[in-house]
């Protein structure tokens, strides 16, 4: 198992974000929530004759600066695939690792993260997750609960049909115990029940790797999201490919169905 700990070290080179003059040169309306699926660990290290843990070790040293750049560029919400409802029918050795990494992550990332007034959200079905998993995203929540920053919600254990199917059950629920009158089912009843409730849809979407397509990925919330594609591999996912993504979706025209 990979040392976890060392590339959590601050120091002068990884503290530092994109230059200013970079940051400012991203005129425009700013999306105010960014949804990203990071997709490529595997094959980032198998590139190079790594086990694939080794990528998934890499990806999570670049959460930590996405999370910095999309908070300095005043993104609200930040909502990061970090595992989802299929992704248990991975080896064993590999889903281990990567229930290990939130509470290592989070370990010793929490104390910036109150520092820079970010606060952490969970979105999936946690009863499957390991306790120690759990542990360290509520603890996460918990502390940083007050905060007023932007919103880095870990959409964890999180499958959108199974996410659906559960909002349709509650729903179905409270029709039969007269809590709804069906007449009143419409889009924003339905948003209440989903997971994100609390959330706006995200504005825009980024998958890395290459691949064109969406993996039960927030189907329900993405209707009218701007898709953003690049074949960038998460590990080598930098500062500037978030910001090229941002100019990309700021060069957009969101007609929702208009003219």
């Amino acid at each position: 198992m990979f040392k976890l700990i060392s590339f959590f070290k601050r120091n002068k080179e990884e503290k530092n974000v994109p230059p200013s003059s970079q940051l400012n040169g991203v005129d425009g309306v700013i999306p105010e929530h960014v949804a990203i699926i990071m997709d490529g660990n595997g094959r980032w290290a198998q590139k190079r004759n790594l086990p694939r843990v080794k990528g998934h070790y890499e990806g999570m040293k670049v959460v930590r600066k996405i999370a910095r750049t999309a908070s300095k560029l005043g993104v609200k919400t930040l909502t990061l695939y970090a595992f989802s409802t299929e992704n248990w029918k991975r080896p064993k050795t590999e889903v281990e690792f990567l229930m290990k990494l939130p509470q290592e992550f989070l370990g010793t990332f929490l104390p910036e993260l109150i520092e820079e007034n970010v606060q952490v959200r969970l979105t999936g079905n946690k009863e499957q997750l390991p306790s120690y998993t759990t542990e360290a995203v509520l603890r996460a929540v918990e502390e940083t609960k007050n905060n007023t920053g932007m919103v880095l919600n870990f959409a964890l254990n999180y499958g959108s049909r199974d996410e659906i199917i559960s909002a349709v059950k509650k729903i179905s629920s409270d029709v039969l115990d007269n809590k709804v009158n069906k007449e009143e089912i419409n889009e924003e009843l339905f948003n209440r029940y989903l997971m994100t409730s609390d959330f706006k849809d995200p504005d825009l979407l980024i998958r890395t790797s290459g691949e064109l397509r969406i993996s039960n990925f927030m189907l329900w919330q993405i209707a009218y999201s701007e898709l953003y594609f690049t074949d960038v591999l998460w590990p080598d996912f930098t500062e500037e490919c978030l910001i090229d993504a941002v100019k990309e979706y700021q060069n957009r025209a969101r007609r929702y169905g208009g003219i």
